[in-house]
């Protein structure tokens, strides 16, 4: 079976994933400091994905460099801002980790 490039880039995407979640993973086996729970883990590997799945929509849908670089960067920073409030709530909203 031959695979094209764009199915290649999603095998990559969930690649990426995996060895992401595995930082934490690892990191509390040397230390008491990295707790995540099993919902952490699954909370993480479900923004990972919109995350690489929206990026990945944008590069199909989007025809030119500057529309794709705007697309990604909107991505990334909602997704930073989604990361930052569960983890300190900064914004104050139920969600927050705090």
């Amino acid at each position: 079976m031959i695979m094209t490039f764009q199915n290649k880039r999603i095998l990559g995407i969930g690649l990426a994933i995996v060895l992401l979640l595995m930082i934490p993973l690892v990191a509390m086996q040397f230390s008491d400091e990295v707790a995540w729970s099993a919902f952490d883990f699954l909370l993480m590997g479900g923004l990972l994905t919109a995350v690489g799945l929206a990026v990945e929509i944008s590069l199909r849908i989007l025809k030119t460099s500057t529309q794709r670089l705007i697309a990604i960067a909107v991505v990334f920073i909602l997704f930073l801002v989604v990361w930052i409030e569960l983890a300190v709530g900064v914004f104050g909203t139920p969600f927050a980790g705090s």
